[in-house]
């Protein structure tokens, strides 16, 4: 099956050089056997190489199995990778089969590995080796054969040295390897995939399609599209919904100006207004998004903190003043330099008070940090809540403007 056909098939947009390579790595490693790292951003299409892989291996007959490890609850992780048996925990009221049992003699899709516990990584590393597991409760040990086709969208080396992932499970992946080129690297791409979705969105609808002047072409190409294809198509469909009209005899196509197009881009209100920077020129480079979201982390607890050691002061309860320094606890890691390893556990003398400039800017900061959690989780307060670490009360206490209304 030649590139374009290959495409076709798989419904895969584009013509970069960086993405025709992705692809022809994955034909190549298809037949061997070999467990593959797919890596590449959120919303790249990662799923559809996995399932380009299996579909070019000897075990295309057989099942595919589509694995998200982040969506997994953490105290089940072992029982949906492996299964249990009766009995073995509160709940377990018959046999399960997990899905290295299910997957015998297919393919087995584990997106987002890098969200797996140590302890399951372990346990995922015995079966790459031997093809042995046990069912959680069971002391009977099961074989299995199954390829295994990870994912990530994070820098495993980086999550490594932090401990997050594990050397030997790393290296015995990372053998086989393929990376998907984001949107921003792809840019001559993005028109191509602009009217892919507006055709295909027309067509459902009954609308007229979508077209683009140069200069709203430029435009398009020239945002950097974070969510990358995921996020484009969404885009499309809504601007397509938006500003088209119904299908008539003599209207078949709506062209776009870039004065129109400029007030549908996506508007990331979580960033900093950009500003130019005039100290020395030597100065280190701008944070990134990872690297403010672990600064943000990092304040947020040190005003947890702050705010526990000036209600013990108001008790009389101050205790003595050790320097000690505590690990900072990340929000999450995407595989970027760390911030910081540490930060210093404060000790608040009773006299001190905050200023109102520097409790509105904690304030602000606080309230940004709680906006990207729940962004993350689209919405979701309890799941906010366990990420900043406070309770669904609290976190509802504190919650910005915006989401006391929703």
């Amino acid at each position: 099956m030649d590139l374009q056909a290959l495409k076709n098939k798989y419904d895969i947009i584009g013509n970069d050089p960086a993405l025709n390579e992705a692809l022809e790595t994955a034909v190549k490693f298809a037949p061997t056997g070999l467990s593959v790292l797919i890596q590449g951003e959120s919303g790249v299409g990662k799923e559809s190489f996995a399932r380009i892989i299996h579909q070019f291996s000897a075990r295309k007959q057989n099942s595919f199995f589509v694995v998200n490890c982040g969506a997994l609850p953490k105290e089940l992780v072992n029982s949906e990778l492996f299964g249990h048996v009766k009995g073995s925990f509160t709940g377990a009221t018959d046999n399960r089969k997990g899905y290295f049992e299910e997957a015998d003699g297919g393919t087995l899709f584990l997106d987002e590995i890098a969200e797996l516990p140590l302890e399951s990584q372990a346990l995922l590393l015995r079966v790459l080796q031997s093809g042995e597991y046990r069912k959680v409760g069971s002391n009977k040990v099961e074989h299995t054969d199954v390829r295994i086709v990870a994912a990530t969208n994070v820098h495993l080396y980086e999550a490594v040295k932090r401990g997050k992932f594990r050397e030997d499970l790393y290296f015995r992946l990372s053998a086989a390897q393929l990376r998907i080129p984001p949107l921003r690297e792809r840019r001559g791409d993005i028109y191509l995939l602009f009217r892919k979705f507006t055709s295909d969105f027309s067509e459902v609808n009954g609308m007229c399609k979508i077209s683009l002047k140069p200069e709203a072409i430029r435009l398009l190409e020239q945002y950097r599209w974070p969510g990358n294809i995921r996020q484009l198509q969404g885009f499309t469909q809504s601007l397509t919904a938006q500003l088209s009209v119904k299908v008539t005899p003599t209207l078949q196509r709506i062209e776009l100006s870039a004065q129109d197009l400029q007030p549908f881009l996506p508007r990331e209100e979580g960033d900093p207004i950009p500003m130019l920077y005039e100290g020395p020129s030597q100065a280190g480079p701008a944070f990134n998004a990872d690297e403010r979201q672990a600064i943000f982390k990092a304040i947020f607890d040190l005003k947890q903190e702050v705010d526990a050691l000036k209600a013990r002061i108001d008790r009389r309860e101050l205790p003595a003043p050790p320097q000690v320094t505590q690990p900072v606890e990340e929000a999450e890691w995407q595989g970027e330099e760390a911030f910081t390893q540490h930060r210093p556990i404060v000790h608040v003398a009773a006299q001190e008070e905050e200023s109102e400039e520097h409790s509105l800017s904690v304030r602000k900061t606080e309230e940004e940090l709680i906006r990207q959690a729940l962004e993350k989780y689209h919405g979701n307060r309890k799941k906010a809540a366990e990420e900043l670490g406070m309770s669904e009360r609290t976190l509802y206490r504190k919650l910005p403007p915006e989401y006391k209304k929703k």
